[in-house]
């Protein structure tokens, strides 16, 4: 199942971005910490230059937690500045506020040599769609500047907001690339709510997302859903398992798959699977 998706508005959102970037000290880069490459945009990594990066891996109440540390330490040992964050909780956004003044203690200190006594820190927060942007403002800027929603795509331009008395924040557009790099990558963000609902075929989605989980948490499956599970299970056979064992059963006897596939994906995403990470860090 092969997934792309990359409307015009991300093209724009790339270019807003890479105008506004000489005007930020800081980019904050946002990663769904169930994907932490998958949700890592390559084009971030060039449109932030020689600017001051911290990535925080939000989400991270939805991971699992031991495989999260191990992503952290996987990105630390790249020389990069890794906070696990819950935006909708709140938890490390005063991390990344306070490694953000740390960052640019040194040219805070430089103004103050010149005679400036306040430099604002500017910062431009960045990620891919649905990955809680919003959210993460909204608890940095302590209230609800920014808008917020559970679908891809609802910031549509930049703004800037004013957060505590020496943060500026750029909110721009949530952003995928042309074209993913793997068809794993493609189907992880569909899974992940990064992709528009609209735009896939559901069925086959839910069946790639059994294939998944059959390969690296089948245990999760089989206790969410008590269905009986064997290797080299035929993954829409398993779909017909579930929609039975959840009584999704129409006039004739017949599975609804469509509805069945609808609630496999929306339990997924809402962790009544369990905390499930789907990818893990490469060995090096």
């Amino acid at each position: 199942m092969l997934i792309q998706w990359y409307p015009g508005h991300m093209a724009k959102a790339k270019r807003l971005i890479l105008e506004n970037i000489s005007l930020v000290d800081v980019v904050i880069e946002l990663l769904d910490a169930r994907i932490p490459l998958s949700s890592k945009n390559p084009d971030i990594d060039s449109l932030a230059g020689n600017k001051h990066r911290i990535l925080a891996l939000n989400k991270s109440d939805l991971a699992d937690p031991k495989i999260t540390v191990m992503w952290k330490e996987y990105f630390t040992e790249k020389g990069l500045s890794v906070i696990l964050v819950n935006s909708s909780k709140g938890s490390g956004v005063k991390e990344v506020i306070a490694k953000s003044r740390e960052l640019m203690q040194e040219k805070i200190e430089n103004n103050k040599g010149r005679g400036r006594i306040f430099t604002p820190i500017r910062v431009v927060v960045v990620g891919i769609p649905n990955v809680g942007k919003s959210t993460f403002i909204n608890k940095l800027a302590g209230g609800s500047p920014a808008k917020t929603g559970d679908r891809p795509g609802v910031t549509k331009g930049k703004q800037w907001i004013k957060a505590l008395k020496d943060f500026d924040i750029l909110d721009t557009p949530g952003i995928l690339w042309p074209k993913f790099d793997d068809v794993q990558t493609g189907l992880n963000l569909a899974f992940t709510g990064a992709v528009k609902d609209d735009i896939m075929d559901m069925y086959s989605l839910s069946v790639e997302l059994i294939k998944t989980l059959c390969e690296i948490s089948p245990e999760k499956l089989i206790e969410r859903y008590k269905i009986e599970l064997n290797p080299g299970d035929d993954p829409e056979e398993i779909l017909h398992r579930i929609g039975k064992a959840r009584g999704f059963v129409k006039k004739g006897s017949e599975i609804d798959l469509n509805r069945t596939a609808e609630i496999l994906l929306d339990e997924f995403r809402g962790i009544k699977l369990g905390c499930i990470s789907l990818e893990r860090p490469p060995s090096e």
